[in-house]
């Protein structure tokens, strides 16, 4: 009997890393990428079958490879059941501060990298009446905040794209999840870039101590399988998607307040 395959995007560290060694665990066959072979290779040895898990290194801002990358992933294990895009970029720096190469690098990885892919697995998916996209978005996919607005702006755009492909390929029996994580204890903060480009190289006090790795992964995997459409992942932060949803007002007042960075 053939494995399930699931394809990762974002794989050598944090989120990406964790959900792989997961989805090993439960009998998953996994194709594994990002820009960082060595790192990639390292998650490969600790996944609990190391045999069942392939490399396929790309660089989401490069948009020609992707298609071809496509392929490459689906001809290892021959099909592939699960797309976890998780690859992006985060932010920290202000607005008016931002040069425009990094607003137009943060959308080109995190959005049009993203739903280059998507479109190039679309036909496996609907050729084969089944196939589920997963999508690492973030508590600012739904709202916004400080230091974060083109970020925020490119996991908004995922929102309103994988709702039309769920939408559009229901009789195809093709799921999407969105995922929304608050605060996890992963490097995304040190590696955000800021104003200029260069990264931030620090962690945020909030990701320092968030919700470790692995334990988000649980929760990945237990939305994947239950085919949910959106999932909330945290701790109290979470709350912020309905103060927005309920008391909009309420909510700008205390962002105005809060010291997010």
């Amino acid at each position: 009997m053939k494995k399930p395959v699931i394809w990762i995007t974002g794989a050598s560290s944090g989120i990406g890393a964790a959900t792989a060694k997961k989805f090993s665990k439960e009998g998953y066959a996994i194709v594994l990428s990002s820009r960082k072979e060595k790192e990639l290779e390292k998650v490969k040895s600790e996944c609990q079958y190391p045999e069942d898990c392939a490399i396929l290194p790309l660089d989401l801002a490069e948009a020609d490879s992707l298609p071809s990358k496509t392929e490459q992933a689906i001809q290892f294990f021959g099909h592939i059941d699960v797309m976890f895009h998780n690859g992006g970029i985060s932010q920290r720096s202000l607005a008016m501060e931002t040069e425009i190469e990094v607003d137009r690098k943060i959308m080109e990885v995190n959005y049009f990298g993203t739903i280059i892919l998507t479109k190039a697995l679309l036909s496996h998916f609907k050729e084969r009446k089944s196939g589920h996209f997963a999508v690492t978005s973030s508590l600012v996919g739904i709202i916004g905040s400080p230091y974060r607005s083109s970020y925020a702006a490119s996991k908004h755009a995922l929102h309103g794209y994988f709702d039309s492909v769920r939408a559009e390929h229901f009789a195809d029996n093709v799921a999407v999840t969105m995922i929304c994580p608050g605060f996890i204890k992963t490097n995304v903060s040190v590696n955000a870039v800021t104003g200029d480009g260069k990264p931030l190289n620090q962690m945020d006090d909030a990701q320092a101590n968030g919700m470790s790795a692995e334990k988000c992964a649980e929760k990945i995997f237990k939305g994947i399988k239950g085919r949910k459409e959106e999932i909330y992942i945290g701790g109290k932060e979470v709350m912020a998607i309905y103060l927005k949803r309920f008391v909009p007002g309420i909510f700008s007042k205390i962002l105005q307040k809060a010291k997010v960075r």
